[in-house]
């Protein structure tokens, strides 16, 4: 199985995220309703190409995962998060959700991070097993934070140690 090759986003890459975001949305991870035209665009001024890892499989963008500061404090700049992460339905069993968090381990230790966290839905369970595998543990839950589907949904925090 070919592994998938993680690099840093480009401008040129907005159009393909920005259609893998859309073709990915799922009550499954997203509070957010569902996109509808006109869309926003995929970069803005909090989250541009530096705050974006993506995966290649066979030479097609297939994943992303954005990665930010937990806050804008000085006090809390040791600490990184993952602010979206979403693989193509064709991609997944492939790895390429696991190598998008290695990477992310790396970026964040790179930029200074002693601490990556994330936020999870409680019902999310591939996602958090995969999390957990990589040594993501629960640090907080938030009791029925959302209403999704009919369905009261807990927002679950997750981090680890980088």
């Amino acid at each position: 199985m070919p592994v998938p090759l993680i690099r840093h986003a480009a401008f040129d890459d907005e159009d393909a995220l920005a259609r893998l975001d859309r073709e990915t949305w799922s009550t499954l991870h997203s509070v957010q309703p569902r996109p509808q035209p006109p869309y926003e665009p995929f970069f803005n001024e909090r989250h541009g190409p530096k705050d974006h890892l993506v995966a290649e499989l066979d030479g097609r963008l297939v994943g992303f995962l954005r990665l930010g500061r937990a806050s804008g404090l000085a006090s809390n700049a040791h600490v990184w998060m993952i602010r979206g992460l979403a693989v193509a339905e064709e991609a997944r069993g492939r790895g390429v959700g696991r190598a998008l968090l290695r990477a992310a381990v790396e970026e964040a230790r790179r930029r200074g991070a002693r601490r990556l966290t994330l936020r999870v839905l409680g019902h999310n369970t591939p996602a958090r097993k995969l999390y957990e595998s990589e040594g993501f543990v629960v640090e907080g839950v938030l009791p029925e934070e959302f209403h999704l589907d009919g369905a009261y949904v807990d927002d679950v925090f997750m981090g680890r140690f980088v």
